[in-house]
C-alpha cells in the first residue's frame, strides 16, 4: 500500500523587495513643485493646459498616468520645456534611488560592525 505524504502548503517567503519609485509619482511631484514655485492655483494651471482641475490634481498626486500630450499641455501651461521637466523627474528618481541605496549600505555596515 502507498504512503500518503502531505505537500507543503506554504511557499518559501522572500524578503520584500523595496519598490521602485514610479515615474508618475515623480512627475506629479515635479509638476506640483513648479506650479507652487510660480505661485499658481491648480485651477489656473489646469485652465491654461485645457484639463480639469480634478485631473491635474490626480496627475500631481500620482494617481493618473497622463499621456505625452497631457504632459506637454501641462508643461506648456507652466512654461517649462519637456526636456527640463523630464530632466528634473530623472534627477528626482535618481535621488530617491541613491537615498534608498545609501540606507541599505548604512544598515549593512551597522550589522557588520
Amino acid at each position: 500500500m502507498a504512503e500518503i505524504i502531505p505537500m507543503p502548503t506554504k511557499r518559501p517567503t522572500r524578503a520584500p523587495r523595496a519598490l521602485e519609485p514610479l515615474w508618475r509619482d515623480a512627475l506629479g511631484e515635479q509638476l506640483r513643485r513648479v506650479r507652487h514655485e510660480r505661485g499658481e492655483r491648480l485651477a489656473d494651471t489646469a485652465d491654461r493646459a485645457g484639463v480639469s482641475p480634478q485631473y491635474l490634481s490626480e496627475i500631481e498626486r500620482g494617481l493618473k498616468e497622463p499621456s505625452s500630450e497631457m504632459i506637454a499641455a501641462v508643461a506648456g501651461a507652466l512654461e517649462v520645456t519637456l526636456i527640463d521637466l523630464t530632466a528634473a523627474v530623472v534627477d528626482e528618481l535618481r535621488a530617491r534611488t541613491a537615498d534608498r541605496s545609501a540606507v541599505g549600505c548604512q544598515t549593512g555596515l551597522a550589522l557588520v560592525a
